[in-house]
């Protein structure tokens, strides 16, 4: 990742996107001939100078101040993540740089022992670059057969953006795609030394015709909570209200659940899923009595 080019595309999408008026500046009579506020005016708010703000967006501050990164987002009114990662391409140049770790991912046996126990309803475990690291039948049935990927295929953001099948599952497409790679942008800003990060946005950018589009608008996004839909070929509506958590003691490992309303015509369809997914009970796995 190219850490100037990182930072000037999300100063300058960032200060694109704020008029004078929202930032309470008076208005002047200056031609503009960028949407926004001017790297003039931004210093203004930020209390530094032109010059320095200047060198800033085009990566050539070296290591700014906690007290100037503060100021730099209070004026472009950043949201938590957006300062996250703002602080994040900031210090990339440093040796505070957060490196990916070279150590593969793994599931420890009690995370696969919580997808096992959410049976009723679809769970996965996510890692770095949304890599899938373990889901249970109904995720699989719901989304894709992830098991039956090799293992370097199986990615959400693979999945949603050049999957065929994402398009005609996935309810509101074009949302889910735009979140996913918001969230891929906060990673590489978190780890911009990730070889297979990079290899994942190389392969996006060649094969996913809006990925380069949506990429170049440097909206970042941390998943948490929210809502969503997908059409089953064989149960037909579903829709979710999925949660995300960090996974204990792991902080590049996510929980995701997507809960349903009890007694819900889409808690039914999985019921109706559950049971057409389920492995067939064979002779020689029945009990026989003593």
């Amino acid at each position: 990742m190219d850490r100037t080019k990182e930072i000037s595309g999300f100063l300058r999408t960032r200060r694109a996107a704020i008029t004078p008026e929202d930032a309470g500046l008076p208005s002047d009579t200056r031609i503009r001939r960028v949407p926004g506020l001017r790297r003039d005016e931004v210093a203004h708010l930020a209390g530094v100078s032109t010059e320095y703000y200047t060198r800033l967006e085009q990566g050539r501050a070296g290591n700014p101040s906690t007290e100037v990164v503060e100021a730099i987002a209070r004026a472009l009114r950043l949201n938590e993540t957006e300062r996250e990662h703002l602080t994040d391409l900031l210090r990339s140049g440093t040796q505070t740089t957060r490196r990916t770790p070279a150590r593969a991912q793994r599931v420890r046996p009690g995370l696969h022992l919580m997808l096992e126990t959410l049976n009723h309803v679809p769970a996965f475990v996510l890692g770095r670059r949304t890599d899938v690291l373990a889901s249970n039948p109904l995720a699989r049935a719901v989304l894709t057969d992830f098991d039956a990927l090799p293992a370097t295929r199986r990615n959400l953001a693979r999945y949603y953006l050049l999957d065929p099948q994402a398009r005609e599952r996935v309810g509101n497409w074009e949302r889910i795609a735009a979140e996913t790679v918001a969230i891929l942008r906060l990673e590489a800003g978190r780890y911009p030394h990730d070889r297979q990060l990079a290899d994942l946005v190389g392969e996006l950018t060649l094969q996913s015709p809006e990925f380069n589009t949506r990429w170049n608008d440097h909206q970042v996004l941390r998943r948490t909570h929210g809502t969503k839909h997908y059409h089953h070929p064989l149960v037909g509506d579903l829709h979710f209200s999925y949660e995300s958590f960090q996974a204990p003691g792991n902080a590049e490992q996510t929980l995701c659940v997507y809960n349903v309303e009890p007694a819900s015509k889409t808690a039914q369809a999985l019921q109706v899923l559950a049971s057409w997914t389920a492995p067939e009970t064979t002779a020689r796995d029945t009990p026989h009595p003593n």
